[in-house]
């Protein structure tokens, strides 16, 4: 079959192009990957910062606060881009690869020594999220939270972080989900 299109009244024949598919697309600093896979995109950061001017930053005489800030503003925000959404589906080798990168910032001063471990800054990000979707009932994701639970609504029972019905398990793939994690979470 040879392609053919029309577009604004040209036509176009692309019988002799040699058309390529491609596994994954960057634009404009967003990567788009057809295999959804945070093992991807966490190479992705790793790589961008190794090739990034932090080190030629720090060489032509940027302060420590500084680096700190920038390392801050680009790769800790690219780290937890959209994290609740696809958090509950990293496996613990990527979480483990993270760290290490982390690690090796902290060892080389571009990020402050107190930053927390990249599990503590994705539960941060979760916890952040759900207490705007639960406090906000016109927020888009609050429609997706269960019904309030009847047991809240008429005992006094302890403080807990939500007062909604946990939802019936159905396999490990809606376990991974943001809402049923958050819902789920401490609950003991």
């Amino acid at each position: 079959m040879i392609p053919h299109f029309s577009f604004c009244g040209f036509n176009l024949d692309l019988s002799h192009t040699l058309i390529v598919p491609i596994s994954q697309l960057q634009m404009q600093r967003v990567m788009m990957s057809q295999i959804r896979s945070h093992t991807e995109y966490s190479d992705f950061i790793v790589k961008t910062v190794e090739k990034s001017s932090l080190s030629v930053l720090r060489h032509h005489g940027l302060t420590t606060a500084g680096l700190h800030a920038i390392f801050c503003a680009v790769v800790e925000s690219r780290l937890t881009y959209a994290s609740p959404a696809w958090s509950g589906f990293i496996t613990t080798t990527d979480r483990q690869r993270v760290d290490a990168f982390l690690r090796c910032s902290k060892r080389c001063g571009f990020c402050p020594a107190d930053l927390p471990e990249f599990g503590e800054l994705l539960e941060k990000c979760d916890d952040q999220l759900f207490s705007k979707i639960m406090n906000n009932p016109d927020h888009t994701l609050h429609q997706l939270l269960s019904p309030q639970s009847t047991a809240s609504q008429r005992y006094h029972l302890r403080h807990r972080t939500h007062n909604r019905q946990l939802p019936a398990h159905h396999g490990h793939l809606a376990d991974c989900n943001f809402i049923t994690r958050l819902l789920y979470k401490d609950t003991y």
